[in-house]
C-alpha cells in the first residue's frame, strides 16, 4: 500500500467552556487556529475548515482563519472542508486561495462542494431553483482559472469574461478537489473537470462507496486524464481509551445530530444509533488510538484512498478535549495506520 496522508476538518463548531457556557462566535475562531497550529505540531497533512453560515458554526470566511494558521504553522497544507462554491463567485474563490497559497508558501487547497446546508443561497441573492447549474457552470469556470491563463468564458449565472486575467498567480497551482456525498452524476463531473475526489462519508460504511471509487477512476480513463487522488471525510473523536471516547463524544454528537434533525425531519439520535455509527459498519471514528487507526486502515485499503480527513470537531465538544484528540491523532494512530498499511 502507498502510504495515505492523514488530514483533519473542522466545520468551527461553537463549542463550550469548562463551565458548560456556550463559548463566543470570537473565542471558537481563536480556539480553530489553536488546533491548527497542534495538527501541524504532530506532524499531519492537511487542515481543512468548512463554510458556514448558521449560528452552530463560526465560519463564515474560512480563508481568513486559514491565513491565520498559515501564520502560525509550518508545513501542514491549509483548506477546505467545503468552499460553497455554487453560491460564490469562482474568480474570487480563486484569488483568495492564491492569496493564502502564497502566504503560506504553497500550502494552500481547495475542496469545492455545494454543500450540506442551503443558508448560503438565500443570503447571497441565489434561487435555489438554480442548484444544479449554478455548480456546473461555476466549476467549468473555476476550471479554466486553475490553469493561470487568460480566461474567456460564457455562461448564465455570472457577467461573461473575455480574455480576462485573475491574479495573483501562484508558485506552483493550487490543489483542488470536489466533496462528493455519493452521487455517480458528482464522481463522472469530479473526474470530467480533472479534480481529486473528496467523499464524505458520514453515514454507512465504507465499503458501500466502493463503486464510486471505481467509477471516478474509470471516468478518468475515459477522459484520458492521469490518475488523481482520493480522499475521505468522516467524523471521529480520539482519547486514551474507547470508553472515554464514547462518553466524551455522544453528548456533543447528540445535541448536534438532533438539532439538524429537527430542521430535516431525522429521528431523535440515541445511544443504539451511536454504537452502530462507532462499529466496523459506521462511519463514526472514534475510540482509543489503536481502535480509530484499525478503522482508519481498513477504511483506506477498501477504498484505495490517498488521504483521511478526520472531522474532529463535533458539537460542543471542548476545545481542551479536540487539542488532546488531535495530539492523540498525530502521534499515535497515524505511525498505527502507516504500520498496518506496510504491513499488507
Amino acid at each position: 500500500m502507498h502510504e495515505v496522508k492523514l488530514g483533519l476538518d473542522t466545520f468551527g463548531d461553537v463549542t463550550v467552556g469548562d463551565d458548560g457556557t456556550r463559548l463566543s462566535d470570537a473565542q471558537t475562531l481563536r480556539n480553530v487556529v489553536d488546533e491548527a497550529v497542534r495538527a501541524d505540531e504532530v506532524g499531519l497533512a492537511f487542515f481543512g475548515v468548512g463554510e458556514h453560515h448558521r449560528h452552530e458554526f463560526a465560519v463564515s470566511s474560512p480563508e481568513l482563519v486559514l491565513a491565520a494558521a498559515a501564520g502560525r504553522t509550518e508545513k501542514i497544507h491549509l483548506g477546505t472542508a467545503v468552499t460553497v462554491l455554487s453560491s460564490d463567485d469562482p474568480v474570487r474563490v480563486y484569488e483568495r486561495f492564491a492569496t493564502l497559497d502564497g502566504l503560506s508558501n504553497g500550502r494552500a487547497e481547495v475542496i469545492l462542494g455545494r454543500g450540506s446546508f442551503i443558508e448560503s443561497f438565500p443570503l447571497f441573492g441565489y434561487d435555489l431553483g438554480d442548484y444544479e447549474v449554478l455548480f456546473e457552470e461555476k466549476l467549468d469556470l473555476f476550471s479554466q482559472l486553475l490553469a493561470e491563463k487568460p480566461v474567456t468564458w460564457e455562461g448564465t449565472t455570472r457577467a461573461s469574461l473575455t480574455d480576462a486575467d485573475v491574479y495573483p498567480k501562484t508558485e506552483n497551482g493550487i490543489t483542488a478537489w470536489v466533496g462528493v456525498g455519493g452521487s455517480p452524476e458528482s464522481v463522472v463531473r469530479t473526474a470530467r473537470y480533472g479534480y481529486g475526489l473528496m467523499l464524505a462519508i458520514i453515514g454507512g460504511s465504507a465499503e458501500r462507496f466502493r463503486p464510486y471509487v471505481d467509477l471516478y477512476h474509470r471516468s478518468l480513463d475515459s477522459f484520458g486524464r492521469d490518475p488523481l487522488p482520493v480522499g475521505v471525510h468522516s467524523p471521529g473523536h480520539i482519547a486514551d481509551t474507547d470508553e472515554q471516547a464514547w462518553e466524551e463524544l455522544y453528548p456533543a454528537l447528540e445535541a448536534n445530530r438532533n438539532a439538524i434533525g429537527a430542521e430535516r425531519g431525522w429521528p431523535p439520535y440515541s445511544r443504539l444509533q451511536f454504537q452502530h455509527d462507532i462499529g466496523p459498519e459506521g462511519a463514526v471514528y472514534a475510540g482509543a488510538p489503536e481502535t480509530v487507526a484499525r478503522k482508519i486502515a481498513a477504511t483506506v485499503k477498501t477504498l484505495g484512498a490517498d488521504r483521511f480527513d478526520l472531522k474532529y470537531a463535533n458539537g460542543t465538544l471542548p476545545h481542551a478535549k479536540m487539542l488532546h484528540s488531535i495530539e492523540l491523532y498525530g502521534t499515535k494512530v497515524a505511525p498505527i495506520v502507516h504500520d498496518i498499511l506496510a504491513a499488507g
